[in-house]
């Protein structure tokens, strides 16, 4: 599992919590991968979408232009669990190496 892989598990994550806006989930990103670019997460967002496992739609405005909001599909419900199948097993495998 790469780290492409591994941010795009994350993102499907918090996406699993509710709607969120783009910049949200980017500054909630940095917390645990600060090294990662704002544009390969919008990146990976439109991929999402792309696939049909995010919707994007225009939120509320606060003094600024429209947020954009995504929420997660039905098929991204299924590549998260799918993505989250693979994270686990591959943890797993790790550990059982005593790598920690």
């Amino acid at each position: 599992m790469l780290k492409k892989d591994l941010i795009e598990l994350c993102l499907l994550h918090l996406l699993a919590q509710g709607d969120q806006y783009g910049y949200e989930l980017l500054r909630r990103l940095h917390h645990t991968f600060p090294d990662t670019q704002e544009s390969a997460v919008y990146a990976l967002l439109r991929g999402l979408c792309r696939e049909g496992c995010s919707e994007q739609y225009a939120g509320a405005v606060s003094g600024g232009p429209a947020r954009k909001y995504y929420r997660l599909t039905g098929q991204g419900r299924d590549k998260y669990a799918a993505l989250l199948g693979r994270w686990r097993a591959l943890r797993d495998a790790v550990a059982a190496l005593g790598v920690e």
